[in-house]
């Protein structure tokens, strides 16, 4: 009998641990589980029973304390939890913005139309107005020839459908992460 093992990956190891530590599941799941805990160092914050090298939140606000209470420089402070001097600083600024939340990473992907914006809709409401009988491939079609790019006829129905709701329901726009013009 020839058994062929397949050699353990990082992402089998991490999935092992999440199911057994349930921190580590529950950290995972709000986008707060430090991918490298490995890299903090600081002796005051790894021999505190509170402190977790796994919640990075956790690791990125003791570091700015440490700079701001213990009056740790910078560079050693920012050595000790794993990060740079420019991520330090750029920690401490979305901590001052935002408070202790804004140390969480944001949801990954687009967070918004990069296509279908409000200029290119309002444009495709005008042909809608003037052309009741236009279909999304027609659609499309215009898109492309007017602004230079390729459209789904699908995607032009969801974001149809998008703007129908959000006129529905009352809202000026979709609601989107992104500040207007971006």
């Amino acid at each position: 009998m020839n058994l062929v093992t397949q050699p353990k990956t990082r992402e089998a190891d991490e999935m092992a641990v999440t199911a057994q530590d349930p921190k580590v599941a529950s950290l995972a799941a709000s986008r707060s589980l430090n991918p490298h805990p490995e890299t903090v160092v600081d002796e005051v914050f790894l021999t505190s029973p509170f402190c977790d090298p796994r919640d990075l939140m956790q690791v990125k606000y003791e570091m700015v304390r440490r700079v701001r209470v213990d009056k740790v420089p910078v560079a050693r402070a920012a050595r000790a939890f794993g990060y740079c001097r420019q991520a330090f600083y750029e920690i401490a600024a979305a901590l001052d913005a935002g408070g202790p939340s804004a140390l969480t990473p944001g949801k990954p992907g687009p967070k918004g139309p990069t296509k279908l914006t409000t200029p290119v809709m309002d444009r495709i409401d005008a042909w809608m107005t003037a052309d009741e009988a236009l279909t999304s491939k027609d659609i499309a079609d215009k898109v492309a020839e007017e602004f230079g790019f390729t459209v789904h006829p699908r995607s032009v129905e969801r974001a149809l459908a998008r703007r129908r709701e959000a006129e529905s329901t009352g809202e000026d726009e979709p609601i989107s992460r992104c500040s207007p013009g971006q």
